[in-house]
């Protein structure tokens, strides 16, 4: 064993094999095994190195929240909202009156400059599935990257109407990864530069991509609703899981009037528009069932009346769907693609001559490693691109 050891030749003073056909066998062996080793990287890079950066911008979220609390007059100190008002709306206690309070008696949350793209806006905690994250505002591919993201077609937490919410369900650190593992009476809280406000899920649905966009519009602007939306199945964008919610007064901070818009005459065709739901529960999409399956929801129309100005969010656009990319929309990617790739081959044709002038074979994975894997991190970035964000 020891004169074997002393005669063994090393790599690059073997000699050459001749070109025959199993010399391209074996190279074209060794290429599909480095495909396939790549590719594993990937799917790795997929489910944990997406992570890494959503990670840092959670925490880069976290300071600027620091901020943005200590430079706001109100805060999640805010005194929650009485419990003894006649007809809040909203409310979910059962001996509470039918009728809804006039929606005049609340006050119009403070109005400012937009909150621009991917800077945080609140966070979210859903302690029965272990959620606790940063919000921040827009859905775009970008935005959803750092955390879950406020459709901005939607009013805010803490506001009459429906607020908002998607996240992805298995990159970039799957903020509802675990979403569907939330029950009835679930509660989920939401804190805003405004106050903390605590809703309890009374639902879910499984819908397809084309009516994920119904679960964005304010279905009756007297109550406040969270809705939450992510990918489903899991590693899949083929459907959308959707939770719904509804505020607790009693656990929440002062309830507000979004700014206020005009709403069509109920012969509009938003999602639910013209029917009242049931006292305690949230109507479906279609405004026919309730989610939770307990009361049948009255469809007696409303009774048409001139547009009046109620605080409700309106589409007038399609609203886009946060997971719809398809494979290769973003074209900007390939040059980025291809740019990394050149980078990566130079990275292991250099560490190759390295471990050739100084005669050793593992001089060139260790001369090579390092600087492959950080190549390799920013070129499955923007390999990344190129597909569909949808996970």
């Amino acid at each position: 064993m020891t004169s074997a050891r002393r005669q063994r030749v090393p790599y690059f003073d073997r000699p050459k094999h001749p070109h025959d056909w199993r010399f391209w066998v074996g190279g074209l062996g060794r290429v599909l095994i480095v495909l396939g080793l790549l590719m594993f990287g990937f799917v790795g890079y997929q489910l944990w190195g997406t992570g890494l950066q959503t990670a840092q911008a959670q925490n880069d979220l976290e300071s600027a929240w620091e901020q943005k609390l200590a430079s706001t007059s109100t805060s999640s100190s805010l005194p929650a909202q009485s419990t003894t008002t006649t007809g809040v709306p909203g409310s979910l206690d059962p001996a509470a009156p039918t009728t809804l309070a006039p929606t005049t008696t609340l006050p119009v949350a403070p109005s400012g400059p937009a909150v621009p793209s991917g800077e945080v806006v609140g966070r979210i905690k859903i302690p029965s599935i272990g959620v606790d994250w940063f919000v921040v505002e827009g859905t775009g591919h970008g935005d959803l990257k750092k955390g879950p993201g406020h459709f901005r077609e939607s009013v805010m937490p803490g506001q009459l109407g429906n607020a908002a919410v998607a996240g992805h369900r298995t990159t970039y650190g799957a903020p509802f990864g675990d979403l569907d593992g939330v029950k009835v009476g679930d509660r989920i809280t939401f804190e805003t530069v405004l106050g903390v406000y605590t809703y309890e899920v009374t639902g879910m649905e499984i819908v397809s991509p084309d009516d994920y966009v119904k679960v964005v519009p304010t279905l009756d602007p007297t109550i406040a609703t969270l809705t939450l939306a992510t990918c489903h199945p899991e590693y899949t964008a083929r459907e959308r899981l959707v939770v719904y919610s509804q505020l607790v007064p009693e656990e929440s901070g002062q309830l507000y009037q979004p700014p206020t818009a005009t709403v069509p005459p109920t012969e509009g065709t938003l999602p639910g528009e013209g029917t009242l739901p049931s006292e305690g529960t949230l109507p479906s999409p279609d405004g026919t069932t309730p989610l939770d399956g307990t009361a049948p929801i009255d469809t007696a129309p409303i009774d048409s009346a001139p547009a009046t100005t109620v605080p409700a969010v309106v589409e007038e656009e399609p609203i886009e769907d946060s997971f719809s990319q398809g494979w290769f929309d973003d074209s900007a990617a390939w040059p980025h693609v291809l740019g990394w790739a050149l980078v990566l081959g130079l990275v292991a044709v250099g560490a190759y001559f390295v471990g050739r002038r100084l005669r050793r074979l593992w001089v060139c994975f260790a001369a090579g490693v390092v600087p492959f894997l950080i190549v390799l991190y920013f070129f499955y970035e923007n390999v990344n691109r190129l597909l569909p964000p949808g996970l």
